[in-house]
Parts: structure tokens; C-alpha cells; sequence
């Protein structure tokens, strides 16, 4: 038992550093001249070939074709809020600092589930989890000092902007994810993981071409690099990472703690992406409020790690719930 939990914490810990690739490749993207619009629409044009290729392992379409042609709308939707209202937003703050200061600031994606909760969902699930709040306050306050610290005291419209961009789009993702969870579970249907994050990718397809048509009028064609850092935070966030995450919380589903260090892991992304970025990208360190901020976001997910992982112990919806705030 002990050794199954070591390895789920483990295969959660590469998921993380995997995670990180998206701030870190986005900001050398953006820092080397690249257009952070090509960023983000070539990740999800790249992303599902990608997937494609993945699925054979995975148990196939499997429900999936049927699903898409009974429920069109429902799956373009979410899929645009899940992926494109996400994508957009946070991409385009790569342009406001260092890799650290977004993948901090997304970490507000912890807070936003149980906060949403009451307006999606109609049964138990709809109480609002006062302790998780509580320690989202924390995390909360620890973005704000972070984004202070980097400012040096002094948020200028600019920052407020990038700020509210990144909490945006943490607020879009699990918005787009449970919503269509809960279409599954209203209509019985037993899709994978990644057969649902494949059919969000298609879904949102039509966008992303759109979106693609509009910048090259608008900013010309990519370039080489933009199209193999883009690709790089496809392979690594949409399918190597997801792929990881969800076999670590399904390894760990009915043991509380070992489930809480798993869902903790998300800290280590902000550690990733200081390292990382600081390392290979030349970017500052963070120091003073930054670094209080920092340690606010770690402890506060580490918190949040345990509450959810006493809630979800040996309840399969929960933890399917908690699972759906990760992935491409």
C-alpha cells in the first residue's frame, strides 16, 4: 500500500513538471518575438493528432462518436469554454512577466471548483465547502502578493489586467470540465478521460481554425520556433501530463492522504516554474512579497490537497470531480 501511494505522488510529480512546460514554453515563445496567439492556437491544432495517436492505448473512441452526435451543442460549448476561454486569456498573459508569476496566479484553478459548485451542480455536491474556501483565501492572498512583489508595489492597469486574465481563465477550465462531466452523468454514458478530452479538442476545433484564419491575415504565418514550442506544450501538457494525473489519483482513489498528496502536487508547478524559467529563461527570482507569496500558494495547496483528499475518500464521483480541474 505504502509503495502504490510513493508511486502515485511520484507519477503526480512528473505531471507537474509536465504541467509547468505550458508557462515555461509560452513565455520563451512570447520573450523570443513569437506572437502568443500562435501560441495557443497551434497547442490545440497540434494537441489532437496527438491525442489520436493516444487513444489505441486508451481503450479506443469507444461511446464517444455516439455521444457527439446526440449532444452537438452541449460539447461545442463547454469545449469553448473549457478550452478557448482558457487558452486565450492565459496564453496572452505570458506577455505580463516571468513563468512563475502566471503559473502562480492559475493556481487560483483550486479555488474556483468549490466556489462554481453551487451553481452547477443540484444535489449534495451544491453545498459550498466552507474550509476549502477558507484555504483558497490563503492561495488567493498569495497571488496577490506575488503579482505586488513583481510590480515592486506598484500594480500599474496593465498588471491588474494580466492578473485578472490568468484567474479568468482558471475559472473557465473546471467551468467547462464539470459542466460537461455533468452532462455524462445525466446521460449515463461512461466516457475515458481521454476520449472526453479528445472530444473537447474536436469540438473546439472550429475556433481554433477560425482563430488560426484571423491571425494569419492579421499577423502573418508562424514561424518554425513558434511551431515546435506550441507543439512542445501539446505533447507535454495535453497528453503526457493529463495522462499522468489521472493515473495517479486513480492509483490512490480510496486512500485519503495519499490522494491529498497527489492533488498537492499542484504546488510543485509554481516550484518548476521558478527553477526552469530562472534557469534557462534568465528570469528573476522571486524575492520579498513574491517569495511570501509564493510560500502562501504552496502551503495553501498543500491544505487544499488534504481537505479534498478526506472529502473524496472512497467516493468515486468526487474524485472523478476533482480529476476533471486538470488536463489539456
Amino acid at each position: 500500500m505504502r509503495s502504490n501511494a510513493l508511486a502515485a505522488v511520484g507519477l503526480a510529480l512528473c505531471a507537474a513538471l509536465f504541467f509547468t512546460m505550458t508557462y515555461v514554453l509560452n513565455r520563451s515563445l512570447v520573450a523570443g518575438g513569437g506572437h502568443w496567439a500562435w501560441a495557443v492556437i497551434l497547442r490545440y491544432l497540434i494537441t489532437l493528432p496527438l491525442l489520436a495517436l493516444a487513444l489505441p492505448w486508451q481503450g479506443g473512441l469507444g461511446e464517444l462518436p455516439r455521444e457527439l452526435r446526440q449532444s452537438p451543442r452541449t460539447w461545442l460549448l463547454w469545449s469553448a469554454v473549457g478550452f478557448v476561454l482558457f487558452g486565450l486569456p492565459l496564453t496572452w498573459a505570458a506577455n505580463s512577466g516571468p513563468s512563475w508569476l502566471v503559473a502562480g496566479s492559475f493556481q487560483t484553478t483550486v479555488l474556483a471548483g468549490p466556489l462554481l459548485s453551487p451553481f452547477i451542480y443540484r444535489d449534495e455536491r451544491r453545498r459550498l465547502p466552507w474550509r476549502s474556501v477558507a484555504i483558497g483565501v490563503l492561495i488567493v492572498a498569495g497571488v496577490f502578493a506575488l503579482q505586488w512583489g513583481h510590480a515592486q508595489g506598484r500594480l500599474r492597469p496593465g498588471d491588474w489586467l494580466a492578473m485578472a486574465a490568468v484567474v479568468f481563465a482558471a475559472f473557465a477550465y473546471p467551468l467547462g470540465n464539470r459542466m460537461l462531466l455533468l452532462h455524462l452523468e445525466q446521460s449515463g454514458l461512461r466516457i475515458g478521460a481521454t476520449q472526453r478530452v479528445f472530444g473537447m479538442t474536436l469540438c473546439s476545433w472550429p475556433l481554433w481554425w477560425l482563430l488560426a484564419a484571423v491571425a494569419w491575415w492579421t499577423i502573418g504565418p508562424p514561424s518554425l520556433r513558434e511551431v515546435c514550442l506550441a507543439g512542445g506544450v501539446a505533447l507535454s501538457s495535453g497528453v503526457i501530463a493529463t495522462v499522468l494525473f489521472f493515473r495517479a489519483t486513480d492509483m490512490v482513489r480510496s486512500e485519503p492522504t495519499s490522494l491529498a498528496a497527489v492533488e498537492a502536487m499542484q504546488a510543485a508547478e509554481l516550484l518548476f516554474a521558478t527553477v526552469i524559467g530562472a534557469s534557462f529563461l534568465g528570469e528573476a527570482w522571486p524575492h520579498g512579497f513574491s517569495a511570501a507569496g509564493a510560500l502562501m500558494i504552496i502551503v495553501g495547496i498543500g491544505l487544499f490537497g488534504w481537505v479534498s483528499g478526506r472529502s473524496a475518500a472512497g467516493h468515486d464521483e468526487v474524485v472523478r470531480t476533482l480529476r476533471t480541474d486538470r488536463g489539456a
